[in-house]
């Protein structure tokens, strides 16, 4: 007995140093704040770092440290590590989009931190983010890994028309649903739709998008998902309204589909393929359009600057969330467009704003939805960890960090 008691004795004293030492580590490098303040309370104490700025008065967050381990996780794993201590409840905000923005205003001084604990994580994270890459068959797999958590679930945050991409808001007082149908009007207006045309979408969703055109636009509409779930709700839905004669539902990966179209729309798939696909994609899409025709990608897009590091980085949102995600530039678009494709750039133009509010749209729902949510079988670190990832995303798009666009390409007529 008395071999167990030094044994445990010992192994909590291991514990209670390391999570000094990385207690410590954080505490400096949280003294190289440049913007704003943060707050650190650990029970009744309080450690303040930065200060608040007239300039920018919103970045003051606070951190509620439950557990030491915190620490450790943060210095093991940077900002994985910090969302992964979130989700186990080491620690809490009250306003987890403010300590996001904080914390993206301070990237450059923090990401020192980064790289340190990026040397320990990283390369089992690549290795297991290269498992997930986006072979059509590995399409499949990430997609279902996310979009298939079931109807029901994306029902009880999502507005009706069950759009899982940026809202275009018309008014300050417009609601998601408002938002969702009118960036569905935004897009067919861009696209120039009519009755004549033939409308190819990649990335049915749960089907808004290719009703929305079909009714409003009388146009023709094939549409495909490679997601079990939502291919069922949006059948379910073409038919309820009556317009499978219009719409033509498939499940078919991009690179399989066959035809030529007059106009293309993509919302927010082109994230799910991979910035070695890109030209893939657009070499597809060439061939799948006529002559003369216009195609439309919303695309959620990353700081050219932070690109490149990005293709070689894992980080929360591709582990938890979106396995086989990454965020594209627009200039990487432009790249692959120009060199895989005939397409000329018609227009660009970013929504970063919207998309924030929609966050804050969902975030509202999922909240309030949450015991529905939690009925579903869903536990609390579930929760937490699709809290953490809208506030995430919330944050980044309030900061500017990551943006949202609407890129029109058109073929030209001779081709």
């Amino acid at each position: 007995m008395a071999n167990s008691d030094i044994s445990l004795t010992s192994s909590k004293s291991s514990n209670s140093f390391v999570q000094s030492v990385s207690r410590k580590l954080v505490f400096a490098k949280l003294n190289a704040l440049r913007f704003g303040q943060l707050t650190v309370k650990e029970g009744s104490e309080k450690f303040q770092f930065g200060s608040v700025q007239s300039d920018y008065p919103h970045l003051v967050a606070e951190i509620d440290v439950a557990d030491n381990n915190f620490y450790v996780e943060v210095m093991l794993g940077g900002s994985i590590g910090a969302a992964e201590s979130y989700m186990s409840g080491d620690w809490r905000s009250p306003n987890l989009v403010a300590l996001v923005e904080l914390l993206v205003a301070n990237s450059d001084a923090l990401d020192g931190l980064e790289k340190i604990t990026a040397l320990f994580t990283q390369p089992l994270a690549r290795l297991l983010h290269w498992y997930r890459r986006n072979t059509p068959k590995g399409s499949r797999r990430n997609i279902a890994a996310h979009y298939d958590l079931g109807n029901e679930f994306f029902s009880l945050f999502l507005d009706p028309t069950m759009m899982y991409s940026a809202g275009i808001f018309p008014h300050e007082n417009a609601t998601m649903q408002q938002a969702s149908e009118h960036k569905l009007k935004v897009i067919c207006d861009k696209l120039e739709l009519s009755e004549e045309d033939h409308l190819l979408e990649i990335g049915t969703g749960w089907g808004a998008m290719a009703i929305y055109a079909a009714k409003h636009y009388g146009c023709k509409v094939t549409t495909t998902t490679i997601s079990q779930q939502q291919y069922l709700h949006a059948k379910q839905w073409v038919e309820r309204e009556g317009l499978t004669d219009r719409i033509t539902l498939l499940q078919s990966d991009y690179r399989d589909l066959q035809g030529q179209f007059d106009k293309l729309v993509s919302v927010e798939m082109i994230e799910a393929i991979g910035w070695r696909y890109l030209p893939v994609f657009f070499k597809r899409c060439h061939q799948l359009i006529k002559p003369g025709g216009l195609m439309l990608l919303q695309s959620i897009t990353i700081a050219e600057q932070r690109y490149e590091k990005a293709k070689f980085r894992v980080d929360f949102i591709q582990k938890y969330i979106f396995p086989g995600g990454f965020l594209p530039s627009v200039q990487a678009l432009l790249t692959a467009m120009r060199d895989a494709s005939d397409f000329r750039l018609v227009n660009q133009q970013d929504y970063a704003e919207h998309y924030a509010r929609t966050l804050a749209c969902w975030e509202q729902a999922f909240h309030v939805n949450r015991d529905k949510i939690k009925a579903l079988g869903f536990n609390d670190e579930f929760m937490r960890m699709w809290h953490f990832y809208l506030a995430y995303c919330q944050g980044g798009f309030n900061q500017r960090s990551i943006g949202v666009s609407h890129v029109l390409m058109a073929r030209p007529f001779v081709a």
